[in-house]
C-alpha cells in the first residue's frame, strides 16, 4: 500500500507536543459570548408549537414559525444551554449543499439534484440576506471554499468536478499562490457555495431574534418523554408542556420517537484552534481570499480562518464509541489531537512555533445516507429532522421549513422532494453497528492508501445505499 503525504512528511514530535502544551479543552466559539441565560421550564403550560432542542434546527424552526404566524405561542426547550452542542462546536462552514456534496447527491437523488442544488443555493442566499438586513453579528463571510488535492489521483477528480464560472480549477502553481502548502497538487475554488460564520455568534443571534419575535426559550430543561393524547404532552424534570404541534430538533441525541433511534449514530469529530497568527505568519501562507478548505481524501481535514486570524483545523479522525453513547469523557482524545497537530504542521511547515489555544470535540448526527432525513408522527402533529452528518449550519434552516410545512399540513416543493419523502436505512443494533463502523473506517483508510480505489466492502455499502464517504 502506498503512503499518504501525512506519512511521507511529518514534523518533529517535539513541535507537536509544544504546540498542544497550553491548549484548553473548550470550544473556542462558545467563549466570551455574553449570551443571556434563559429560565428552566417549571409547572405546566400550553403552546401552539413546542420545539425540542435549542441548536440551529430548533432556533430556525421557532423563529420561522413566528414569522409565519406572529400570534402563535411558541417555545423552545433545551436540555442544557442554547447552542452548546453541535451548533457551537462546528467549523462554521455555512454551505449551500443539502445533500452533503455533489457526489452524494448524484448517487442518492439523481433525478432531483439540480432542484436540490437550486433550493440549497436559495437557502444560503436567504441566510446571507437575513444576516445583512438584521445586522447579525456572526462574522459572516461569503468567501467560498477550496477543495485541495494532496495525492496525484485527486488532481483529475478536482479537474473533472470543475463546473462553470462559479468554480475555478487551480493547478499546482495557482493553488500554492492562493494558499501556500507544499502538500498541494491542485485545487478547486467554489466561489459562491460556502460562507464562513462564527458558530457561537450565529446561535446567539438566532436566540436573540427568537426572543424579539416572542418565542419563549427554556434552558436546562431536558424532555424525558413524549405522549400523544388530545394534545402532545412533553414531560420535563420540573413540569409538563402541552402542545398542539411539536418539532423535534435533537440532532445526535436519542430521538423521543423510539422507531428512529437507530437512524443516526453519534460520531465524534475533533478540532484544534490556533492562537491568532501574526501578519508575518499569515503572509507566509497567503490565504488572501479566506476560503474554507478541505482536502480530498475519504479521511479529510477541514480548516478555515477566524475573524481574528486563528486557524481552525479539524476532521480526519472521526470516532464512533461502542453503544453510541455521548459522554463528556469522550471530548478529550490526546492521540487524535496529536495526530491533527502533526498533520497541521505537515500542511503548513512554515508555521512551526504556532501554538493551539483550544481543543474540543463535537458530535455529528450521522445518517446512512450522509444527509438529513425528515418525517412525521402522531397523525402529523409531530415532525422531526436529523442526520445532517456534519453539514447542517445552513441546511438546518431548510429543514426547519420542511418541518413547519409538515406541521401545517402543506404540500410544497420542499415536502414533495424524494429526499424529504424517503428515509435512510437505519444502522444495525450493537454490536453490529460498532463492528460495521470500525470495518468501514479501516476500508476508507485503505482506499486513501490505494489511489482512492474502494474495496468490496465499500462497494457493497455503496450499492446498499449506506453512507460512509467524505
Amino acid at each position: 500500500m502506498a503512503s499518504i503525504v501525512f506519512e511521507r512528511t511529518h514534523p518533529d514530535p517535539r513541535i507537536v507536543q509544544s504546540s498542544l502544551a497550553n491548549s484548553r479543552l473548550s470550544p473556542f466559539w462558545l467563549e466570551g459570548l455574553g449570551s443571556p441565560a434563559f429560565p428552566r421550564f417549571a409547572g405546566t403550560a400550553h403552546y401552539d408549537l413546542v420545539v425540542v432542542g435549542g441548536g440551529y434546527t430548533g432556533l430556525w424552526t421557532a423563529l420561522q414559525a413566528k414569522q409565519r404566524d406572529p400570534d402563535a405561542r411558541v417555545a423552545v426547550v433545551e436540555a442544557r444551554t442554547i447552542g452548546w452542542a453541535a451548533s457551537g462546536r462546528n467549523g462554521g462552514f455555512c454551505e449551500s449543499t443539502l445533500t452533503h456534496g455533489e457526489v452524494n447527491g448524484e448517487t442518492r437523488f439523481p433525478n432531483e439534484l439540480a432542484q436540490l442544488d437550486r433550493l440549497g443555493a436559495e437557502n444560503l442566499d436567504e441566510i446571507e440576506a437575513i444576516v445583512a438586513s438584521e445586522r447579525w453579528d456572526c462574522d459572516f463571510e461569503r468567501s467560498g471554499s477550496l477543495a485541495v488535492a494532496t495525492e496525484e489521483y485527486q488532481v483529475e477528480e478536482l479537474r473533472a468536478a470543475h463546473d462553470g464560472d462559479a468554480e475555478v480549477f487551480l493547478d499546482e502553481s495557482a493553488i500554492r499562490n492562493e494558499l501556500n502548502s507544499p502538500t498541494y497538487l491542485a485545487g478547486l475554488w467554489s466561489k459562491r457555495a460556502t460562507a464562513m460564520v462564527h458558530p457561537g455568534k450565529l446561535a446567539r443571534e438566532l436566540a436573540r431574534a427568537c426572543v424579539n419575535a416572542g418565542v419563549d426559550l427554556f434552558e436546562k430543561s431536558p424532555v424525558t418523554g413524549l405522549r400523544a393524547s388530545g394534545s402532545i404532552e412533553l414531560a420535563t424534570a420540573h413540569g409538563t408542556l402541552e402542545a398542539t404541534r411539536v418539532a423535534l430538533a435533537t440532532n445526535a441525541f436519542p430521538s423521543l420517537l423510539k422507531r428512529f433511534q437507530l437512524h443516526t449514530v453519534p460520531v465524534y469529530d475533533y478540532v484544534l484552534m490556533t492562537e491568532p497568527l501574526t501578519d508575518e505568519q499569515l503572509a507566509s501562507i497567503g490565504w488572501f481570499n479566506r476560503q474554507g478548505v478541505a482536502d480530498s481524501g475519504n479521511q479529510f481535514h477541514y480548516y478555515r480562518l477566524s475573524a481574528d486570524n486563528r486557524i481552525l483545523w479539524g476532521g480526519y479522525d472521526a470516532i464512533y464509541h461502542y453503544g453510541g453513547h455521548i459522554r463528556r469523557s469522550y471530548d478529550d482524545r490526546p492521540e487524535t489531537f496529536a495526530k491533527l497537530a502533526g498533520h497541521f504542521f505537515t500542511t503548513f511547515p512554515q508555521l512551526e512555533g504556532v501554538r493551539f489555544s483550544h481543543r474540543w470535540a463535537g458530535v455529528i448526527d450521522t445518517s446512512t445516507r450522509f444527509c438529513a432525513f425528515f418525517g412525521r408522527a402522531h397523525e402529523g402533529r409531530v415532525s422531526y429532522a436529523a442526520g445532517f452528518t456534519g453539514l447542517g449550519v445552513a441546511a438546518t434552516r431548510f429543514a426547519a421549513n420542511v418541518m413547519l410545512d409538515h406541521l401545517a399540513g402543506l404540500t410544497t416543493e420542499r415536502t414533495s422532494l424524494e429526499m424529504v419523502r424517503s428515509l435512510p436505512l437505519p444502522f444495525p443494533p450493537e454490536p453490529a453497528a460498532y463492528l460495521g463502523v470500525q470495518a468501514t473506517r479501516w476500508a476508507l483508510n485503505r482506499a486513501d492508501h490505494n489511489g482512492g480505489r474502494r474495496n468490496l466492502l465499500l462497494k457493497t455499502l455503496d450499492a446498499a445505499g449506506l453512507g460512509f464517504d467524505s
